[in-house]
């Protein structure tokens, strides 16, 4: 089924004086354009010399292409306008690049058409495919699958897929094409697509002209592009906006061109009749530079012969020569044949003496491999004394870090205790500063209270002495009863005022009392705070005294650390010195057994039992060439054996492959002091 927009080949008139072609017309363009022009050229035996011209659906053609396309389908008329444009394309751009005489750019304008025509014949009968947006109708699918059936295009694949400019699918098959050209392998590589019929099915339809004759006559007609030299900038050009119209202006001939056709007659009989006396002169020409070529072939035969009688006469002298020769031949083969029972004697004797120097060497081995598995054995015992050292090491370094944090903890708390002190200190002299007001106080109270006692004392003895008087009173009572009474009144009073007073001080007593009380009460808690300091300065210089005997562990222990850390250097040393022993024995080793190889003959590999190499495994091809190792003699690809090394059967540098090329410098640097 042809889909709504699939491409015809009509010409809907001229455009600026050219006949322009629509190429996406839809199927409905015939009822909707009456006037339209379809390009119907006619191919047959007796239109085979007509410039093709464009028939209106009125005019009348030949009976042979009336008759084809009276009984063609659709489809088949458009597989027959596609065969013959692509005829014309190729013929038109054939016939001007020869005439043009150099390479051609991508502004030559048949070029470009044929480019146009190719695209049409490509796209004639796709399938339509759908994606998940839109219908996707692509050329880029069928030429993809070139890459399979052809492997030699896969580099135009991978250059068309690396071409930055390109978006499009229909942008990238342009450059397929234009890259193959440039090749002149498009033939080839459509050829592959033709003949795959099952794979095209996916692309196209069954009336396609790929999948049908007409394709693969195109496919011929490719193959005389071959002749043309392309060189196509492929980069700058925009191949995904190009609009795809064939200008058939370029085959298509005007009214006045058929007008003047019998003029263009004359003047081809004119251009055939010229040429004609040009060939003449040019046979004439030959005839005259053979003449004188038989002149200077008779002259050169003359000089041969003179040659050939010189050649006989040193033909006699040589054969003189190879008598001579061959007679001191025969005495060097006389003496060859005693040099060599010579030498045969001397081989004998050399051979004895090898198989005693072979014996030397076994027993040289396996005292090395015994001596190897000694150290082998004293290197297991070292590495695993530097385990158990590294464990130890490790040991101490996690105990010194834990001493480490505790150090920085007690640091941090005897910082915090040294803040403490200094505060209590403080407290202690504002308290010591306090006691001392107080005992200034409690002096000052206790002189009140001497003061008081001495008044009381006075007072008793005040008191006696009134007794006293009192006792001469009433003795003398009777005598002065008025002066008593009065005495008394006043006395009374007076004891009044002085009970009074000390009414008075005794309140100041119980006063003074209960500051003392809490006097000694808050000297008591003094006293306790003094005793808690004191057993937390106690308690602190014991940590001091736990932290300097915690200093002198460290210190003994970094001492063992340091001993131990000699220890490990020197046994590293030690290891090292094995180390390098072993390696030294080991060279020694492989030197012996590479002498032993060299005794018993390297064997050189033939071709034909290589079928891959021996370092990387990969299969040898026309492209991976073979190359034999001039030291062990196995096979190798070149990316393996690319290293060239002086060898002892040869002072110049010879192939050699990676692994023996890196044993034979660590070998050279070994030896080396």
């Amino acid at each position: 089924m042809r889909g709504p927009w699939e491409p015809r080949l009509l010409v809907q008139g001229r455009k600026n004086g050219r006949w322009v072609a629509s190429g996406s017309e839809p199927a409905s363009g015939r009822a909707a354009l009456p006037s339209a022009l379809f390009f119907r050229t006619c191919f047959c035996h007796r239109c085979a010399d007509h410039t093709p011209a464009p028939h209106s659906s009125d005019e009348s053609m030949c009976g042979v292409a009336s008759e084809f396309l009276t009984t063609k389908d659709p489809t088949a008329v458009e597989r027959a306008n596609l065969l013959n444009m692509a005829k014309l394309s190729i013929k038109g751009l054939i016939e001007s690049a020869l005439s043009f005489g150099r390479t051609l750019d991508s502004d030559y304008p048949p070029l470009q058409q044929f480019f146009v025509v190719m695209e049409h014949c490509l796209k004639h009968g796709l399938k339509v495919r759908k994606s998940f947006l839109s219908y996707n109708k692509t050329i880029w699918g069928p030429l993809e699958l070139v890459e399979k059936l052809y492997p030699e295009a896969e580099e135009i694949g991978a250059s068309v897929r690396d071409l930055p400019g390109l978006k499009t699918p229909l942008g990238r098959a342009r450059a397929w094409l234009r890259l193959a050209l440039m090749q002149k392998k498009m033939a080839d590589y459509l050829r592959c697509l033709i003949i795959q019929r099952d794979l095209l099915s996916e692309f196209y339809e069954y009336h396609a002209l790929m999948m049908e004759e007409e394709g693969a006559v195109i496919v011929g007609l490719l193959v005389g592009l071959n002749v043309i030299d392309a060189n196509l900038c492929v980069k700058g050009e925009d191949l995904d906006s190009q609009v795809g119209v064939i200008d058939f202006s370029m085959y298509l001939k005007n009214e006045d061109d058929i007008g003047n056709k019998e003029r263009n007659v004359q003047i081809a009989a004119i251009l055939d009749q010229k040429n004609y006396v040009e060939e003449l002169n040019r046979q004439l020409n030959t005839v005259s530079s053979l003449h004188s070529r038989v002149d200077s072939l008779e002259k050169s035969n003359t000089k041969l012969i003179e040659e050939l009688a010189i050649a006989k006469n040193n033909i006699i002298k040589l054969q003189e020569e190879n008598h001579q020769l061959r007679s001191e031949n025969k005495l060097i083969l006389m003496k060859t044949q005693q040099h060599l029972e010579v030498t045969k004697v001397d081989v004998e004797t050399e051979l004895q003496t090898y198989k005693h120097s072979r014996q030397g060497l076994d027993e040289m081995y396996s005292e090395a491999r015994k001596q190897l598995r000694d150290e082998s054995q004293l290197r297991q015992d070292v590495e695993n004394e530097l385990a158990v050292q590294v464990s130890m090491k490790h040991e101490i370094e996690l105990a010194m870090k834990l001493l480490e944090k505790d150090i920085h903890e007690k640091q941090d708390t005897l910082i915090g205790l040294r803040q403490q002190l200094e505060e209590v200190k403080a407290i202690n002299i504002e308290m010591y500063q306090k006691l001392q007001g107080s005992e200034d106080s409690l002096q000052e109270k206790n002189e009140i209270i001497a003061r008081l006692e001495e008044k009381t004392n006075k007072i008793t003895v005040a008191m006696r002495q009134l007794e006293q008087r009192l006792q001469q009173a009433e003795k003398a009572q009777l005598e002065a009863e008025d002066e008593d009474k009065k005495y008394l009144q006043e006395c009374q009073s007076k004891s009044d005022s002085l009970q009074k007073q000390i009414s008075q001080k005794e309140k100041q007593l119980t006063q003074l009392e209960t500051d003392l009380k809490i006097e000694k009460e808050w000297r008591q808690t003094l006293q306790e705070d003094l005793q808690k300091e004191k057993d937390a300065l106690s308690h602190l210089r014991n940590e001091t005294q736990q932290i300097i005997s915690l200093k002198k562990e460290f210190l003994n222990l970094q001492d063992e650390n340091q001993q131990l850390k000699k220890i490990y250097h020197e046994k590293e040393q030690a290891l090292q010195e094995l180390g390098n022993k072993l390696s030294e024995s080991k060279l020694k080793i492989e030197d012996i057994k590479e002498a032993n190889k060299a005794l018993q003959g390297l064997v050189w590999l033939k071709d034909k039992e290589a079928t891959h190499c021996k370092l990387c495994e990969k299969e040898f091809s026309l492209s991976k060439r073979k190359h034999h190792c001039r030291n062990c003699g196995e096979i190798f690809c070149n990316a393996c054996s690319d290293n060239e090394l002086p060898l002892p059967s040869s002072p110049k540098p010879v192939r050699v492959c990676d692994s023996c090329h890196a044993l034979l410098i660590q070998r050279c640097s070994s030896n080396l002091p």
